[in-house]
């Protein structure tokens, strides 16, 4: 019989474990989010985000631009927020319009800030198997995966699309775990003949019940990504979970799945673990050895300018 991979109780879990090393440490750490624009799904994402930090005990900041800011101003406000010290973590909600460069901007981010895991630094650090952050999407994957107790080393693990945050690094993070890995894409063949073979599948191309019954190993580890709305307003993911649930082993839902851990792996791979490059500065307000002068942060007065 089939188990659901409960997405809900999962990041409940993962934000309680941060909170409590949050309080361990005796710091509120300050995370700043940039939005650009008004796009609905990212409203809906960043207000769930800000809510997340407020139950984990994280302070946030949202700097909301509109749709006309240019890419000079943007790159100079994460240049100065990246050297800011009383900012432990910054990010770039995406998308952003158009006419802006979203990677140049991202690549203003100091890596160890990079609370997404999308600079080209991290990337390069992934791919060659070295510690980074990785992007919390394919974080949240590898956390649902690895609570089904399936030992990954040495299973056949198919990701259905190669995105920079998503199919890419899971896949990487995938071959850490000593998984044999196949990305397939818009121009692989015989897709069918090759997710039957996956012991793991982890689907993520943006289109509603992409992958059926027969496209899945009896007892497989089925992840499913995608978010798309329906006809009648609800929301399913890239499998055809009604189909997909009477095959499988284990499985993710849609809602209620990797969507839920995105946001929570978000607070756990930077802000959990005593992995965060913390400062009190600007929250203590005490002197350092180098100045007596107290320290007003750049997030502080950046909107007054």
């Amino acid at each position: 019989m089939v188990e659901i991979i409960n997405g809900k109780v999962l990041a409940s879990k993962i934000k309680q474990e941060v909170k409590q090393e949050i309080n361990e440490l005796g710091i509120s750490p300050y995370f700043v989010i940039v939005q650009i624009g008004d796009n609905p799904a990212s409203n809906t994402y960043v207000r769930n985000k800000i809510k997340d930090c407020k139950e984990c005990g994280i302070d946030s900041y949202l700097r909301h631009y509109n749709s006309l800011i240019t890419q000079d101003c943007l790159e100079n406000f994460f240049k100065n927020m990246s050297a800011d010290r009383g900012v432990n973590a910054l990010m770039l909600q995406l998308p952003i319009p158009k006419h802006l460069d979203a990677q140049k901007i991202i690549n203003k981010i100091a890596p160890k800030k990079d609370v997404d895991g999308l600079t080209t630094i991290n990337n390069g650090l992934l791919a060659t198997g070295q510690n980074g952050f990785i992007p919390c999407t394919a974080a949240g994957c590898m956390e649902m995966i690895r609570s089904t107790g399936i030992d990954i080393a040495g299973k056949n693990a198919v990701v259905i699309g190669r995105s920079n945050i998503v199919g890419k690094p899971v896949a990487m993070q995938l071959l850490k775990e000593n998984a044999t890995v196949t990305i397939c894409h818009s121009h692989t063949i015989r897709l069918k003949e090759i997710c039957q073979k996956a012991d793991i599948l982890i689907v993520a191309v943006g289109k509603k019940n992409f992958v059926t019954a027969d496209m899945i190993k009896p007892g497989a580890v089925v992840i499913d990504v995608g978010i798309n709305v329906q006809e009648n307003g609800k929301l399913c993911g890239d499998v055809d979970f009604n189909e997909a649930k009477g095959v499988a082993g284990y499985i993710t839902p849609v809602p209620g799945g990797v969507g839920l851990m995105t946001r929570a792996m978000l607070m756990k791979k930077y802000f959990g673990g005593n992995k965060m490059p913390t400062n009190k500065g600007y929250l203590t307000a005490k002197s350092t050895k180098e100045s007596d002068e107290y320290y007003t942060p750049a997030y502080a007065v950046e909107p007054l300018l």
